[in-house]
This record gives C-alpha cells, sequence and structure tokens, in this order.
C-alpha cells in the first residue's frame, strides 16, 4: 500500500524554513553591537538610551506594518498579558545586561548572558516536562560554551569581587530573561500574532527603560543623516526583523536549539569587528569561532527530525 509522503515533505520544508530563520536572526543580531555602538558614539547617548530608542522605534515600526495590513490590535487579557509579560522582559534583559558591562566589562557580561542561556533552557524544559536534552543537544550546548569563552576571552583582573559578583548576577538575570523570551515564543497564545506580540511588547519594554534613560545623559540628540541611519538600521535589521525571524523559527524548533543558534550573535559581531574596525581574533578567537559554528551546525543538525522508512 502506497502512503502519501507529501505532508511529510511539507513538514520538513517547514524545518528548514524555520531553522534558517532562526540562523538569519542570530546573523543580524551580531549588527546590533556595532550599530548601538557606533549610534551611542555619533548622537553621544548611553547604552540604555540606545536600547530606549531601540525598543520603541522596532516596535513602532512592527505595529505600524501590523496595521497596514489591515490586521488590527490584539484582544484579550491573555493577549495583553503576554505582551506586558514580553515587555517586562526586554527590558528586564537591557537594564541588567548593561548593568554587568557596567560593573565589569564586555567580556564577563556576554560570557555569562550568552553562554548560560541554554543551560537556563534546558534546565526549564526538564522541570517542567522532565524532557531531558538528547547528547547532541548537550554536546552542542557544550562546544558553544567552549567556543564563546574562546571568542571573547576571559575578563582582566582588577574588579573588586562585590562588583564581580553583582555583575554575574545581573548577567544571569538577563540570561534568564532571554531564555523565557525564547520559551514563550515556543508557546504562541491563540490570536495573538508573532508580529504583534513582539511590536506591542517593544514598545512596553521601551516605555519601561525610557524613565531609566533619562536619569543618565538623557535621550535628546542633534539628529543628522548619520544618526538618523544608524538608529532606523538598528531599529529594523537586529531588532525589528531579527526577532520576528526568531519567533517564527520557533513556530517548529525546539527552544534549546534556538538558544544555541543564537550564538551566532557574538560571532557575528566578532567577524563584523575584525572585517571593518580591524580587531585582531588571534588564535583563540578564531579557534572559538570555529568551535561556535561547529555547534550550530551540530544544534541545527539535531532538530531536524530523522526520516521515516
Amino acid at each position: 500500500m502506497l502512503v502519501s509522503r507529501t505532508p511529510m515533505v511539507a513538514a520538513r520544508h517547514r524545518d528548514g524554513v524555520d531553522l534558517f530563520c532562526l540562523v538569519l536572526a542570530g546573523v543580524l543580531w551580531g549588527t546590533g553591537g556595532l550599530l548601538g555602538s557606533l549610534l551611542g558614539r555619533h548622537a553621544g547617548l548611553s547604552p540604555v538610551a540606545v536600547a530606549t530608542y531601540r525598543l520603541l522605534i522596532g516596535g513602532a515600526l512592527l505595529v505600524g506594518v501590523l496595521l497596514l495590513s489591515g490586521c488590527g490590535l490584539p484582544r484579550g487579557r491573555t493577549a495583553w498579558t503576554r505582551i506586558v509579560v514580553l515587555g517586562l522582559l526586554f527590558a528586564i534583559y537591557q537594564v541588567c545586561y548593561f548593568g554587568a558591562v557596567a560593573l565589569t566589562s564586555v567580556s564577563l557580561a556576554t560570557l555569562i548572558t550568552i553562554g548560560t542561556s541554554p543551560v537556563f533552557v534546558l534546565g526549564a524544559d526538564w522541570v517542567t516536562s522532565r524532557q531531558r536534552a538528547g547528547a547532541r543537544t548537550v554536546g552542542a550546548i557544550g562546544l558553544a560554551v567552549t567556543g564563546l569563552v574562546l571568542l571573547v576571552g576571559l575578563p582582566a583582573g582588577g574588579h573588586p569581587t562585590t562588583a564581580v559578583l553583582a555583575s554575574m548576577a545581573l548577567a544571569l538575570v538577563a540570561a534568564a530573561g532571554f531564555a523565557t523570551v525564547t520559551r514563550l515564543g515556543a508557546m504562541p497564545v491563540s490570536g495573538l500574532a508573532a508580529q504583534a506580540a513582539i511590536g506591542l511588547g517593544f514598545g512596553v519594554g521601551g516605555l519601561i527603560l525610557a524613565p531609566l534613560a533619562l536619569t543618565t545623559v538623557g535621550m535628546g540628540f542633534r539628529p543628522n543623516l548619520v544618526t538618523v541611519g544608524l538608529l532606523v538600521a538598528l531599529a529594523t535589521v537586529p531588532t525589528a526583523l531579527a526577532y520576528t525571524l526568531y519567533f517564527r523559527g520557533l513556530r517548529t524548533i525546539g527552544a534549546s536549539t534556538a538558544v544555541v543558534l543564537a550564538l551566532l550573535e557574538p560571532l557575528t559581531g566578532a567577524v563584523l569587528a575584525a572585517v571593518l574596525l580591524h580587531d585582531r581574533l588571534g588564535l583563540a578567537g578564531v579557534a572559538g569561532a570555529v568551535l561556535l559554528t561547529v555547534a550550530v551546525v551540530l544544534a541545527g543538525g539535531a532538530s531536524r527530525p530523522s526520516a521515516s522508512t
């Protein structure tokens, strides 16, 4: 008896598209550090102010596209609860990450925030559903964390112990925030499109961050072609577009795989810094980049279901 393989082929195609969306999201996120630092330098804005503009304008772009396409705003307590929760998580992630950087260094904050996110996701999967990760996924995460250590490097000494501990705590909170966003993205709410959840969530997060940004150097800057271009690029490429792709990929790809693919962000950032800013990676950095690439390939392979015979 012959059985049609069309549904299986369609499912594999959808999985492949979603996997590509996650990979592209990680690459696009990698441009955020460069664009954000250039915007802060040219506009004289603090990192928190840059993050606030990024969320507010990125959210406005997504909501604008949503309304122009004829889709109305979501309704219902469940949908708006999810939006507010996402907004809080976006704000917490930004504040805690930049707080960790201010206390110690970018390397320590990046290492802990991005390196522990997959661990949080795996732990949450085990606690909520007793679902144990496969050996391939665990191996990919181990390679990814090792590669991240080599790529970003360990922080230099000279920081007080209390500052290091506080920085590590903030980075762990940021990691937990990103891991929670990933898990929520894999559990959509009925009647709430991913684009609406992200765009409105960005708006909520930006409004939460705005008062904090005003306590730094403020949010005012002199607009010109360069600053406006950088602001639009930051709000569009690594924000509105990248998060939309990430949430789309989470439709069929597991959260544990998604957070490993998100490690393409520091990898892309390091490559851009080497190419555009002439930063030297060094032997350890190159080795870390290779390990991260292998980890991404392994994670992508682990997400594909085995063929049925």
